[in-house]
Protein backbone atom coordinates (compact mmCIF):
# COMPACT_ATOMS: atom_id res chain seq x y z
CA UNK A 1 0.00 0.00 0.00
CA UNK A 2 1.53 3.48 -0.93
CA UNK A 3 1.70 6.06 1.43
CA UNK A 4 0.65 9.31 -0.93
CA UNK A 5 -3.23 10.25 -0.32
CA UNK A 6 -2.95 11.21 -4.34
CA UNK A 7 -0.73 11.09 -7.34
CA UNK A 8 -0.11 15.09 -6.30
CA UNK A 9 1.12 14.14 -3.10
CA UNK A 10 3.25 11.28 -5.19
CA UNK A 11 4.66 13.96 -7.43
CA UNK A 12 5.16 16.38 -4.82
CA UNK A 13 7.33 13.43 -2.56
CA UNK A 14 9.40 12.69 -5.73
CA UNK A 15 10.24 16.42 -6.76
CA UNK A 16 8.75 15.73 -10.25
CA UNK A 17 5.60 14.31 -12.32
CA UNK A 18 5.33 10.86 -12.54
CA UNK A 19 6.02 8.88 -15.49
CA UNK A 20 3.25 7.08 -17.06
CA UNK A 21 3.75 3.85 -15.64
CA UNK A 22 4.16 4.82 -12.30
CA UNK A 23 0.95 6.57 -12.56
CA UNK A 24 -0.89 2.80 -13.71
CA UNK A 25 1.23 1.36 -10.48
CA UNK A 26 -0.45 4.08 -8.05
CA UNK A 27 -3.60 3.88 -9.75
CA UNK A 28 -3.71 -0.25 -9.33
CA UNK A 29 -1.70 -0.01 -6.15
CA UNK A 30 -2.72 2.71 -4.10
CA UNK A 31 -5.36 0.55 -2.22
CA UNK A 32 -3.69 -2.88 -1.85
CA UNK A 33 -1.55 -4.32 0.60
CA UNK A 34 1.93 -5.44 -0.48
CA UNK A 35 0.82 -9.29 0.66
CA UNK A 36 -2.08 -9.04 -1.99
CA UNK A 37 0.61 -7.42 -4.54
CA UNK A 38 3.05 -10.40 -3.61
CA UNK A 39 0.38 -12.68 -4.27
CA UNK A 40 0.25 -12.24 -7.24
CA UNK A 41 3.06 -13.65 -8.70
CA UNK A 42 1.27 -17.02 -8.12
CA UNK A 43 -1.49 -15.63 -10.23
CA UNK A 44 0.98 -14.54 -13.33
CA UNK A 45 3.46 -18.15 -12.84
CA UNK A 46 -0.13 -19.81 -14.14
CA UNK A 47 -1.01 -17.35 -16.32
CA UNK A 48 2.22 -17.39 -18.37
CA UNK A 49 2.54 -21.22 -18.06
CA UNK A 50 -0.93 -21.35 -19.67
CA UNK A 51 -0.11 -19.46 -22.52
CA UNK A 52 3.49 -19.55 -23.18
CA UNK A 53 3.89 -23.03 -24.15
CA UNK A 54 0.67 -22.94 -26.78
CA UNK A 55 2.68 -22.91 -29.86
CA UNK A 56 4.85 -25.54 -29.15
CA UNK A 57 1.40 -27.66 -28.59
CA UNK A 58 0.01 -26.38 -31.82
CA UNK A 59 3.12 -27.22 -33.65
CA UNK A 60 3.41 -30.61 -31.61
CA UNK A 61 -0.26 -31.44 -32.97
CA UNK A 62 0.40 -30.26 -36.51
CA UNK A 63 2.93 -32.84 -37.15
CA UNK A 64 4.64 -30.17 -40.04
CA UNK A 65 7.15 -32.00 -41.63
CA UNK A 66 9.10 -28.50 -42.19
CA UNK A 67 8.81 -28.09 -38.22
CA UNK A 68 9.57 -31.47 -37.31
CA UNK A 69 12.79 -30.81 -38.65
CA UNK A 70 13.45 -28.88 -35.41
CA UNK A 71 11.90 -31.36 -32.95
CA UNK A 72 14.96 -32.43 -30.76
CA UNK A 73 13.88 -36.36 -30.59
CA UNK A 74 11.77 -36.46 -33.26
CA UNK A 75 10.67 -39.92 -32.55
CA UNK A 76 8.65 -39.24 -29.56
CA UNK A 77 5.16 -37.65 -30.11
CA UNK A 78 2.77 -36.13 -27.73
CA UNK A 79 -1.23 -36.04 -28.10
CA UNK A 80 -3.33 -33.67 -26.93
CA UNK A 81 -4.92 -35.28 -24.06
CA UNK A 82 -0.99 -36.57 -23.15
CA UNK A 83 -0.31 -32.67 -22.80
CA UNK A 84 -3.54 -31.76 -20.68
CA UNK A 85 -2.67 -34.16 -18.21
CA UNK A 86 0.98 -32.81 -17.86
CA UNK A 87 -1.00 -29.19 -17.11
CA UNK A 88 -3.06 -30.63 -14.92
CA UNK A 89 -0.53 -32.24 -12.69
CA UNK A 90 1.31 -29.15 -12.79
CA UNK A 91 -1.15 -26.75 -11.97
CA UNK A 92 -2.25 -28.71 -8.73
CA UNK A 93 1.29 -28.38 -7.60
CA UNK A 94 0.92 -25.07 -7.98
CA UNK A 95 -1.97 -24.71 -5.48
CA UNK A 96 -0.80 -27.28 -3.33
CA UNK A 97 3.11 -26.24 -3.31
CA UNK A 98 4.00 -22.90 -4.70
CA UNK A 99 1.17 -21.35 -3.26
CA UNK A 100 1.74 -21.98 0.75
CA UNK A 101 5.31 -21.28 -0.53
CA UNK A 102 4.13 -17.71 -1.86
CA UNK A 103 2.19 -17.43 1.84
CA UNK A 104 4.84 -18.83 4.00
CA UNK A 105 8.00 -16.59 2.23
CA UNK A 106 6.11 -13.35 2.67
CA UNK A 107 7.93 -12.08 5.69
CA UNK A 108 10.84 -12.64 4.67
CA UNK A 109 10.46 -10.87 1.36
CA UNK A 110 9.17 -7.91 3.65
CA UNK A 111 12.13 -8.17 5.82
CA UNK A 112 14.70 -8.06 2.91
CA UNK A 113 12.83 -5.24 1.74
CA UNK A 114 10.94 -6.00 -1.91
CA UNK A 115 9.31 -2.39 -2.25
CA UNK A 116 6.50 -1.44 -3.63
CA UNK A 117 6.69 1.81 -3.11
CA UNK A 118 7.60 4.71 -5.72
CA UNK A 119 9.80 5.21 -7.40
CA UNK A 120 9.43 2.71 -10.22
CA UNK A 121 13.21 1.20 -10.86
CA UNK A 122 14.58 2.77 -13.91
CA UNK A 123 14.99 0.10 -16.87
CA UNK A 124 18.90 -0.25 -16.73
CA UNK A 125 18.69 -1.06 -12.72
CA UNK A 126 15.85 -3.37 -13.75
CA UNK A 127 18.34 -4.93 -16.38
CA UNK A 128 21.09 -5.49 -13.77
CA UNK A 129 19.39 -6.82 -11.03
CA UNK A 130 17.73 -9.50 -13.35
CA UNK A 131 21.24 -10.34 -14.61
CA UNK A 132 22.30 -10.95 -11.43
CA UNK A 133 19.06 -13.22 -10.06
CA UNK A 134 19.90 -15.11 -13.93
CA UNK A 135 23.51 -15.90 -12.37
CA UNK A 136 22.99 -16.74 -8.77
CA UNK A 137 20.14 -18.97 -9.66
CA UNK A 138 21.89 -20.34 -12.14
CA UNK A 139 24.57 -21.55 -10.16
CA UNK A 140 22.44 -22.31 -7.15
CA UNK A 141 20.37 -24.53 -9.36
CA UNK A 142 23.53 -26.31 -10.37
CA UNK A 143 24.30 -27.57 -7.40
CA UNK A 144 21.06 -27.92 -5.89
CA UNK A 145 19.64 -30.17 -9.14
CA UNK A 146 23.41 -32.08 -9.12
CA UNK A 147 22.78 -32.95 -5.64
CA UNK A 148 19.39 -34.46 -6.49
CA UNK A 149 21.58 -37.07 -9.16
CA UNK A 150 24.20 -37.47 -7.69
CA UNK A 151 22.37 -38.98 -4.14
CA UNK A 152 20.20 -41.98 -5.01
CA UNK A 153 17.72 -41.16 -2.70
CA UNK A 154 17.00 -37.82 -3.62
CA UNK A 155 16.85 -38.81 -7.06
CA UNK A 156 14.60 -42.23 -6.60
CA UNK A 157 11.98 -40.04 -4.34
CA UNK A 158 11.94 -36.85 -5.49
CA UNK A 159 13.56 -35.99 -8.96
CA UNK A 160 12.46 -39.21 -11.13
CA UNK A 161 9.01 -37.55 -11.18
CA UNK A 162 10.33 -34.42 -13.32
CA UNK A 163 12.55 -37.55 -15.72
CA UNK A 164 9.35 -39.10 -16.51
CA UNK A 165 9.39 -37.12 -19.66
CA UNK A 166 12.53 -38.54 -21.54
CA UNK A 167 11.29 -35.95 -24.46
CA UNK A 168 10.42 -32.83 -22.58
CA UNK A 169 7.86 -30.54 -23.54
CA UNK A 170 6.59 -27.09 -22.44
CA UNK A 171 4.02 -27.89 -20.16
CA UNK A 172 6.33 -30.11 -18.60
CA UNK A 173 9.17 -27.50 -17.05
CA UNK A 174 7.78 -27.25 -13.60
CA UNK A 175 6.25 -30.57 -13.72
CA UNK A 176 8.10 -31.66 -10.78
CA UNK A 177 7.78 -33.47 -7.17
CA UNK A 178 6.69 -30.88 -4.75
CA UNK A 179 9.63 -31.34 -2.86
CA UNK A 180 11.72 -30.05 -5.75
CA UNK A 181 9.62 -27.22 -6.51
CA UNK A 182 10.80 -25.87 -2.91
CA UNK A 183 13.57 -27.15 -3.24
CA UNK A 184 14.98 -25.70 -6.55
CA UNK A 185 12.96 -22.56 -5.80
CA UNK A 186 14.78 -21.49 -3.21
CA UNK A 187 17.07 -20.75 -6.01
CA UNK A 188 15.02 -18.66 -8.34
CA UNK A 189 14.23 -16.82 -4.23
CA UNK A 190 17.87 -16.51 -3.53
CA UNK A 191 18.87 -13.50 -6.16
CA UNK A 192 16.08 -11.03 -4.93
CA UNK A 193 16.86 -11.99 -1.03
CA UNK A 194 20.58 -10.92 -1.82
CA UNK A 195 19.80 -7.98 -3.85
CA UNK A 196 16.41 -6.35 -2.68
CA UNK A 197 14.30 -5.15 -5.75
CA UNK A 198 10.96 -3.42 -6.53
CA UNK A 199 7.90 -5.35 -6.52
CA UNK A 200 7.45 -5.05 -10.37
CA UNK A 201 11.03 -6.53 -10.71
CA UNK A 202 9.96 -9.66 -8.57
CA UNK A 203 7.43 -10.07 -10.78
CA UNK A 204 9.19 -10.05 -13.92
CA UNK A 205 11.96 -11.84 -12.86
CA UNK A 206 9.72 -15.28 -12.14
CA UNK A 207 7.82 -14.66 -15.63
CA UNK A 208 11.19 -14.58 -17.49
CA UNK A 209 12.13 -17.07 -15.63
CA UNK A 210 8.81 -19.25 -16.05
CA UNK A 211 9.49 -18.61 -19.78
CA UNK A 212 13.08 -19.66 -20.14
CA UNK A 213 12.28 -22.94 -18.50
CA UNK A 214 9.18 -23.33 -20.87
CA UNK A 215 11.78 -23.37 -23.91
CA UNK A 216 14.80 -25.10 -22.56
CA UNK A 217 12.07 -28.11 -22.02
CA UNK A 218 10.00 -27.40 -25.31
CA UNK A 219 11.57 -30.04 -27.27
CA UNK A 220 12.37 -27.96 -30.45
CA UNK A 221 15.43 -26.01 -31.10
CA UNK A 222 14.57 -23.16 -33.87
CA UNK A 223 17.67 -21.49 -35.67
CA UNK A 224 15.06 -18.13 -35.09
CA UNK A 225 15.23 -17.89 -31.35
CA UNK A 226 16.42 -14.68 -29.71
CA UNK A 227 18.13 -16.55 -27.23
CA UNK A 228 19.98 -18.08 -29.50
CA UNK A 229 22.29 -14.69 -29.07
CA UNK A 230 22.27 -14.93 -25.19
CA UNK A 231 26.18 -15.58 -24.46
CA UNK A 232 26.48 -18.99 -22.54
CA UNK A 233 22.85 -19.71 -22.87
CA UNK A 234 22.43 -23.99 -22.87
CA UNK A 235 18.90 -23.30 -24.68
CA UNK A 236 16.33 -26.21 -25.36
CA UNK A 237 18.53 -28.58 -26.96
CA UNK A 238 20.98 -28.29 -24.21
CA UNK A 239 18.59 -29.36 -21.28
CA UNK A 240 16.77 -31.84 -24.02
CA UNK A 241 20.04 -34.28 -23.81
CA UNK A 242 19.67 -33.97 -19.88
CA UNK A 243 16.28 -35.63 -19.76
CA UNK A 244 16.88 -37.81 -22.70
CA UNK A 245 19.88 -39.55 -20.72
CA UNK A 246 18.09 -39.35 -17.43
CA UNK A 247 18.83 -40.82 -14.12
CA UNK A 248 22.23 -41.98 -15.42
CA UNK A 249 23.07 -38.46 -17.02
CA UNK A 250 26.08 -36.72 -15.49
CA UNK A 251 25.87 -33.72 -17.66
CA UNK A 252 24.05 -30.52 -18.19
CA UNK A 253 22.85 -29.72 -14.52
CA UNK A 254 22.78 -26.00 -14.82
CA UNK A 255 19.46 -24.59 -15.50
CA UNK A 256 19.90 -21.50 -17.83
CA UNK A 257 23.35 -20.70 -18.98
CA UNK A 258 26.88 -23.70 -19.84
CA UNK A 259 29.59 -21.87 -17.86
CA UNK A 260 28.90 -23.98 -14.57
CA UNK A 261 28.85 -27.57 -16.51
CA UNK A 262 31.96 -26.63 -18.18
CA UNK A 263 33.68 -25.29 -14.97
CA UNK A 264 33.20 -28.27 -13.24
CA UNK A 265 33.47 -30.63 -15.98
CA UNK A 266 29.64 -32.03 -16.15
CA UNK A 267 29.33 -31.18 -20.24
CA UNK A 268 31.95 -33.71 -21.55
CA UNK A 269 29.42 -36.22 -22.80
CA UNK A 270 27.07 -33.74 -24.15
CA UNK A 271 29.94 -31.85 -26.20
CA UNK A 272 30.56 -34.94 -27.78
CA UNK A 273 27.07 -36.28 -28.67
CA UNK A 274 26.20 -32.70 -29.55
CA UNK A 275 28.17 -32.53 -32.41
CA UNK A 276 27.23 -36.53 -33.50
CA UNK A 277 23.49 -34.67 -33.03
CA UNK A 278 24.22 -31.47 -35.47
CA UNK A 279 25.54 -33.62 -38.17
CA UNK A 280 22.55 -36.16 -37.92
CA UNK A 281 20.13 -32.87 -38.18
CA UNK A 282 21.73 -31.02 -40.63
CA UNK A 283 21.42 -34.24 -42.76
CA UNK A 284 17.29 -34.43 -41.84
CA UNK A 285 16.96 -30.12 -42.84
CA UNK A 286 18.69 -31.63 -46.08
CA UNK A 287 16.58 -34.13 -46.76
CA UNK A 288 13.12 -31.55 -45.70
CA UNK A 289 12.04 -34.74 -43.55
CA UNK A 290 12.52 -36.42 -40.50
CA UNK A 291 13.65 -39.75 -39.66
CA UNK A 292 12.61 -40.61 -36.40
CA UNK A 293 13.93 -44.36 -36.38
CA UNK A 294 17.01 -43.49 -34.42
CA UNK A 295 16.94 -40.86 -31.17
CA UNK A 296 19.43 -38.14 -31.58
CA UNK A 297 21.65 -39.30 -28.43
CA UNK A 298 23.08 -41.85 -27.58
CA UNK A 299 23.21 -42.85 -23.53
CA UNK A 300 26.26 -41.70 -21.53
Amino acid sequence: MLPFESIEEASMSLGRNLTFGETLWYKYTADKSDFYLYCHNTIFLIIFYSLVPLPMVIIELMRSNKLETYKIQPKIRFSLSEMMECYGKVLITFVFAVGPLQFFSFPIIEWVGIRTSLPLPSASEVFWQLLVYFLVEDYANYWLHRMLHHYKWGYDKIHRVHHEYVAPIGFAAPYAHWAEIIILGLASFLGPLIVPCHMFTFWLWFVLRQMEAIETHSGYEFPWSPSRYIPFYGGAIYHDYHHFVGESCHSNFASVFTYCDYLYGTDKGYRYQKEVFEKRREKLRMEDKVDGSTPPFKSE
